[in-house]
């Protein structure tokens, strides 16, 4: 009974052992092959940087046209473009993907600053050691080495002095404007109500927020229309503020008096503009945006001086120039 006892003991004993052995040395196995990966990929695969983009919203053609131009710079430089963003615009979701670029450790962020709550977090990176540069949208109290973008009061007067051409000198005019809340849209309202404010024809009667939504434009603008009846002439200053303005003007049966004016030559603004019921687009650069931005993030690791604002040029569309430009454009059809 002792004698199979011990035999029994012993036998656990060596399973044991034998177990913990192949414990042992499967995890040596596996460390091992994660160096072997590691090195593998850290010799011949990973780009020398990886920076991350962080724009407004990924389902937007203007976005796209920004991120493009980004990751079109992975042919030409050792770099690797990250690009983020939240679906539809939302600063909060843009501020949590901040974080966890910073908490990457990442060698270079390019981010959309929609308004001051977004200065602390590109504080933060830069005291981390991350360079940051903003686009479209800039954050001047921030600690970033540069802006690149348009800039958002002359678009603003652009378009003002476009209405004033278009018009005469003499229109009632409502705002649709992407948000409130938004730096680049105050300063295209306020770049815009500069350059009328010097025409006495011309008077700015009301002015709402669209939350950068096509729904909200068109039911902001038909209550605008149906309390002002007036109002012969309006701006959206966000993409998709100039077709809910259209569909609210064809809903009360006045599109064929009122004078639209739109930001951004979307598929669907440029369709507008050929049918008349848009009258000017006012063009911006996202995909030179996206592509200046991550040669000036390489000219500042580089120990290159940069300048601390580039502004990518803005330009109204007309119909009169719509073939020249589809011809110039054809591609980002």
């Amino acid at each position: 009974m002792k004698r199979t006892s011990f035999q029994y003991i012993s036998l656990i004993s060596f399973f044991i052992t034998s177990l913990a052995f192949s414990v042992y040395f499967y995890q040596q196995v596996q460390i091992y092959d994660q160096k072997i990966v590691k090195s593998t990929v850290t010799d011949t695969s990973l780009p020398k940087y990886h920076f991350v983009l962080i724009g407004e919203e990924m389902n937007h053609d203007y976005w796209r046209l920004v991120g493009k131009g980004a990751k079109e710079t992975e042919s030409k430089y050792d770099v690797f473009v990250e690009y983020e963003g939240p679906k539809r615009s939302n600063p909060e979701e843009q501020l949590k993907l901040l974080d966890m670029a910073i908490k990457s450790k990442v060698d270079g962020i390019i981010v959309q600053a929609l308004n001051e709550e977004f200065t602390p977090m590109i504080n933060k990176a830069v005291s981390e050691g991350i360079p940051v540069i903003t686009i479209d949208t800039d954050s001047k109290e921030s600690l970033r080495t540069a802006y690149i973008g348009t800039d958002n009061y002359l678009a603003g007067q652009l378009a003002g002095k476009a209405l004033i051409e278009d018009t005469n000198g003499k229109a009632t005019v409502g705002i649709i404007t992407g948000s409130f809340e938004n730096t680049h849209h105050q300063l295209r309202v306020q770049g815009f109500r500069d350059a009328v404010a010097k025409v006495e024809g011309i008077e700015v009667v009301a002015i709402e927020e669209s939350n950068i939504t096509r729904v909200d434009a068109e039911e902001k603008a038909y209550t605008m229309l149906t309390e002002n009846e007036n109002i012969t002439a309006f701006i959206g200053t966000s993409s998709w503020d100039g077709l809910g303005i259209v569909e609210a003007a064809k809903s009360l049966n006045k599109q064929e008096d009122l004078y639209v004016m739109a930001f951004d030559p979307l598929a669907e603004n440029i369709d507008l503009l050929e049918k008349g019921d848009l009258d000017a687009i006012i063009e911006q650069q996202p995909y030179e945006m996206g592509y200046k931005s991550i040669e000036i993030m390489l000219d500042m690791l580089n120990g290159k001086s940069v300048r601390e604002i580039y502004h990518t040029d803005a330009s109204i569309i007309r119909n009169a120039n719509l073939d020249k430009w589809k011809v110039q454009n054809g591609d980002s059809l």
